[in-house]
């Protein structure tokens, strides 16, 4: 009996990553609200009872999948938090695409969930905002790091550089557009380090 529990609940813990898994690929494709949860169900595979018992709602899934995103090496403030690289290279990354290869390009999905929950009281709008609050609160640590003396207003303007690239590329096709903004980004960094020793 103990070994089909555990059996279960291996099965169960499939079942939802299968539905991550299918729910990133399609909202990336297609868009959140253009997906229906009988195509993640379909997707995944699994049964639309395997789909609501780990996902009560479609608000459910939507947000755990932009929590997945969070905790990934997918998106845009992924490199901020990377010990392993010096903090000026890790604020100009941002500008580098996550994903290279992707086809077609696709922008922050942050920004993307934001624009399909247009509510700035919806989960998704605000969990969104919350990432992007942190991305630039990740900017600024860097920048204090690096002894910036003005570090907020610099961590702004480079959170919207990189936005702002990542935006760009998905509406351009094309994934190295973040060198214009790279550019940008290290003659605002040389200017504000320019009296740091």
């Amino acid at each position: 009996m103990s070994s089909a529990v555990t059996a279960s609940q291996r099965r169960g813990r499939g079942g939802r990553e299968r539905i991550l898994a299918a729910a990133a690929q399609l909202f990336t494709a297609q868009g959140i609200n253009a997906t229906g949860m009988e195509q993640v169900a379909e997707a995944a595979p699994v049964s639309k009872r395997t789909l609501y018992a780990h996902f009560r709602t479609k608000n459910d899934l939507v947000m755990a999948h932009l929590q997945g995103l969070a905790s990934s090496d997918a998106t845009l403030e992924s490199v901020l938090t990377r010990d392993d690289i010096p903090p000026r290279e890790r604020v100009l990354k941002l500008f580098d695409q996550p994903v290279p290869d992707a086809a077609p390009v696709r922008g922050c999905p942050f920004i993307d969930a934001a624009a399909e929950f247009p509510d700035p009281a919806s989960a998704a709008h605000a969990y969104a905002r919350e990432q992007k609050l942190r991305m630039a609160e990740l900017i600024t640590a860097s920048l204090k790091e690096l002894g910036c003396p003005e570090p907020t207003a610099l961590a702004e303007q480079l959170a919207t550089l990189a936005d702002g690239a990542a935006s760009r590329a998905m509406v351009l096709d094309e994934a190295d557009y973040g060198r214009h903004a790279r550019a940008a980004a290290e003659v605002l960094l040389d200017h504000a380090l320019r009296n740091v020793d």
